[in-house]
């Protein structure tokens, strides 16, 4: 081994505490970064192939009622690949040993063979019998909440009849990958669930023979679904067509997709703070490993080594640091991976996982650490090689000092010796310190954000649920309907107090600009439902024009006093005009809302009413249950709190395990950056405090000037790395898909006071292992001079 060599491994040793910090943080960042993009190519492969395997749809509809004849007409367009004409209904189920209310969609599926398009995964059991009017199969993530299996039964109320259903068989759709109720937002997996049942079944239970209410097709390569949607709306409007759309706008694909792009987000974001900090850390250690080796440098140039030796050697001290930290990164990367994926399986309900692991993820992952790396050591490698031996055997001349602003002013005659000692160090050299407080600025910064998403979400339910929606319960009616059945459900015993609606789906059009979703009109005094302003406050609804919620008005390009084209998607589908009277905060969903008159007017019907929101006693809940059941006018009803529950057992969950693996690398990183900084600063600094310990300073003294430094640097990039993890997270917020539900940028004074306790508890620990290092100084040895 060459006498160089042997000098980098013992350059490793000296500073072993200090390398492994660094490893630690670029095995963080590579870790993240592979994580990220190997679960997004995994989610993205085996989306791909579930859909291309089982046929999932390009482009869905659905209609009041056609007849099955129409379907040949719809294949004759050209483009088109596969049709499968369906009935698509609601139904209330009854499970055993669960009272509360269960919705069922049921699907139909062909009396014999598989779907063409949207194919099953048949988990378990078989198809049903076409014969037989009772079997059905269930979605998997229904049938494992309830315990069902093949051979299990429960009750279906159909047309307001009571029938027993037998489970033969247990799948999994792509059309229902994210598993949610038409028109809620948060799955539900107790309380909705979809069933399959063969078609003639569906048609005789729901009054459809021979006839359909819902079509989905698949498309051939290259085809332009925009030209096969205008042709299906023509020919689908007698029948009362709601607007074909393409599988962009299908909820089940929209949800995956916008969780799949906030991975991506995830790996540039997290990984680019991780390495840039671990390039930061690096460019310290070196430069400080070099100046105190001034002297070996110029003895090796001495002995015949050249410039290019020289600066592999510390390229090389570099590179065994990285090389470690890469190996323990792409490991944990790829193990957490696949923890990743599989989480996303379950949570998803994917039949399969094709983990996906690309070479060229290593290699990518290569090129940015060491690019970060070399960013942050070469400059330093650079100074060693250009350094002169004459030069370098000499002490590195001392710098020249005056004095700074601070120590002119008044104040800091008064303070105590050490006190001023250390606040003359800091401030006589801005850039060494403007560097540390960065690096522990970053640090806190990264647990700032991995509990952002915590506080926002728990702020977004409490807006939403606790001033929003005040409800106990919300009843949807199977059709528009007159105020005697909101009578009839006001006397039910338990109910306190009542509010209708009316729900209306329509395309709201400006110029160019259009969107398809939903307008609610509520009576004039409400106190159960309220849209909220920007404040978050009751606004009023005017008797004339449509609110907007505020992203609506964004994508709209419209604000108050704009006019809107209303083009309404049910009943006799009037066309309206209305001014935008104001724009109202709303974190879930986008729609708009009118006076329930107002609407009724312009949809040309009588006072009718889609449904109503309750207040209702607790005591007579699952008495009002059982009376809403036998109600055939009641399509379903839920209420509030089963909302809030299903969100937190299914996407809190998801959010509160991103946030956890966020903040355990951003505790790692803290530890890092906090440990190498006061390393650092006892390494450049251990000559001064020998010094003063030989003229007669104690170690409490000496402990006091080292530290205090750490504590200055400290206590001033907590606050710094705080509005640098707000900037972070208002960053993340704009890239997040708002269709679903907007974050909003809540940080609670539990997060900041959080990471500065994580911030400073790393000081604490940073400055313990430095006081027994000060306590062990070897004197004699520091004090040696190089003259």
């Amino acid at each position: 081994m060459r006498a160089i060599n042997r000098k980098l491994y013992r350059d490793l040793q000296d500073t072993w505490g200090q390398a492994l910090a660094i490893i630690l943080v670029i095995a963080a960042g590579t870790s993240t970064f592979v994580m990220s993009i190997s679960t997004y190519d995994t989610l993205v492969q085996t989306r791909d192939a579930y859909y291309r395997d089982y046929r999932f749809e390009d482009i869905f509809a659905s209609l009041n009622r056609a007849p099955e004849s129409l379907r040949e007409v719809i294949e004759s367009i050209e483009g088109i690949n596969k049709v499968e004409t369906r009935v698509v209904a609601s139904a209330k189920l009854t499970v055993a040993d669960f009272p509360e209310p269960v919705l069922g969609e049921v699907v139909s599926i062909p009396d014999f063979g598989e779907p063409t398009v949207n194919r099953l995964y048949l988990l378990q059991g078989r198809y049903p019998d076409p014969v037989r009017d009772d079997e059905v199969i269930l979605n998997q993530v229904f049938a494992n909440a309830h315990n069902l299996v093949p051979g299990d039964s429960f009750e279906m109320i159909i047309k307001g009849r009571l029938e027993t259903m037998r489970v033969v068989g247990i799948a999994l759709s792509p059309e229902y990958i994210y598993q949610v109720a038409p028109g809620a937002i948060m799955p539900d997996f107790k309380r909705f669930g979809v069933i399959w049942m063969s078609r003639d079944a569906v048609g005789k239970a729901f009054d459809m023979d021979n006839a359909f209410n819902n079509v989905v097709m698949t498309l051939q390569p290259g085809v332009n679904p925009k030209d096969i949607i205008e042709r299906l709306d023509l020919l689908l409007e007698p029948y009362g067509g709601r607007d074909a759309q393409e599988r962009e706008w299908q909820v089940s694909h929209r949800i995956f997709k916008s969780d799949i792009d906030q991975l991506e987000q995830m790996a540039g974001m997290f990984s680019s703070i991780f390495l840039g900090v671990a390039a930061f850390l690096l460019n310290i250690v070196v430069s400080r490993l070099i100046n105190t080796q001034r002297e070996i440098i110029a003895a090796l140039k001495a002995f015949g080594y050249s410039n290019i030796d020289i600066g592999l050697h510390y390229l090389g001290y570099v590179g065994v640091i990285i090389t470690i930290g890469l190996l323990l990164g792409i490991a944990g990367g790829i193990w957490l991976g696949i923890a990743l994926s599989n989480l996303y399986m379950e949570f998803y309900r994917l039949p399969y996982m094709e983990f996906e692991f690309r070479l060229s993820i290593i290699t990518i992952a290569v090129m940015i650490t060491f690019l970060a790396a070399s960013v942050g050591t070469l400059f330093a490698v650079n100074r060693a090689v250009k350094l002169p031996p004459a030069q370098a055997m000499k002490p590195e001349p001392p710098a020249k000092f005056r004095k700074t602003l601070i120590e002119k002013l008044k104040v800091f005659s008064l303070l105590p010796q050490m006190a001023r000692m250390v606040i003359r160090h800091l401030s006589r050299k801005p850039v060494k310190a403007s560097l540390s407080i960065a690096g522990i600025a970053l640090a806190c910064s990264i647990l700032v954000v991995g509990s952002f998403f915590r506080d926002a979400l728990e702020f977004l339910i409490d807006i939403e649920f606790g001033l929003a929606q005040r409800e106990d319960m919300t009843i949807v009616f199977t059709e528009p309907s007159s105020r005697n059945a909101y009578y009839n459900i006001l006397n039910l015993e338990g109910v306190d107090y009542g509010e209708v609606y009316r729900s209306v789906p329509v395309r709201l059009v400006n110029g160019h600009r259009t969107y398809l979703t939903g307008i609610n009109g509520y009576q004039e005094q409400r106190d159960l439902h309220r849209p909220l302003d920007t404040n978050h406050e009751p606004i009023d609804i005017p008797t004339q024009g449509i609110l907007l919620t505020d992203y609506l008005g964004e994508l709209l390009d419209v604000e108050v006093g704009d006019i809107v084209n209303v083009e309404v998607l049910e009943g006799r589908r009037p066309v309206d005009q209305l001014r935008v009277a104001g724009l109202v905060n709303q974190y879930f969903g986008i729609g708009a809302y009118m006076d329930i008159n107002s609407l009724n007017r312009m949809m040309r019907e009588d006072d009718v009413i889609s449904g109503v929101y309750l207040k209702i006693d607790p005591a007579y809940e699952q008495q009002i249950y059982h009376q809403l059941k036998d109600m055939p006018r009641v399509a379903n009803f839920e209420t509030n709190r089963h909302i809030v529950q299903a969100f937190n057992d299914t996407s809190a969950e998801m959010v509160y395990i991103f946030v956890g693996f966020i903040f355990g690398l951003a505790v790692i990183i803290t530890f890092g950056v906090v440990y190498n900084t006061a390393r650092i600063a006892l390494s450049e600094r251990g000559r001064d405090m020998a010094s003063l310990r030989v003229l007669g300073f104690t170690r409490g003294e000496i402990s006091y000037i080292l530290l205090g430094e750490l504590v200055v640097l400290t206590l001033i990039a907590i606050p710094v790395g705080m509005i640098i993890g707000r900037l972070l997270s208002w960053y993340m917020i704009q890239e997040i898909p708002k269709e679903i539900f907007r974050v909003p940028l809540i940080i609670e004074n539990s997060t900041y006071a959080i990471s500065a306790t994580v911030v400073i508890i790393a000081s604490i620990l940073s400055g313990l292992v430095v006081r027994n290092r000060l306590d062990h100084l070897d004197l004699i040895g520091v004090l040696k001079t190089r003259e």
